[in-house]
């Protein structure tokens, strides 16, 4: 069983939320960005409605469209929800290596 088989980390906001972070993307250049940098493909359905809630809670804005296509961009509370959850999992990931090696964390 490969991590693929369990699931991985393909949370979509987390992945939206970190492809974000380097800059504003359109939905497919988000797609892109978000297979290469973790092997998950989001479909059209799962990304725009994961946005949707994203542009929601304030952690993304939309842009004018160029071309037809709407960029998005991670606002200053988004880029604090990403921080929050990366240290969360940073600390569950070090926790969960001590544990591996025989530490009581």
């Amino acid at each position: 069983m490969g991590l693929s088989d369990m699931g991985g980390f393909t949370d979509p906001a987390l992945l939206i939320l970190t492809s974000l972070a380097n800059g504003a993307r359109h939905g497919y250049a988000m797609m892109e960005d978000i297979e290469a940098l973790s092997g998950v493909r989001l479909g059209p359905g799962t990304l725009y409605g994961a946005l949707a809630r994203l542009e929601q809670r304030g952690w993304i804005e939309a842009l004018p469209s160029v071309d037809r296509r709407r960029p998005y961009r991670l606002t200053s509370e988004g880029h604090t929800a990403l921080r929050e959850q990366l240290d969360n999992l940073k600390r569950f990931a070090r926790l969960g290596l001590m544990r591996l090696e025989g530490g009581n964390g």
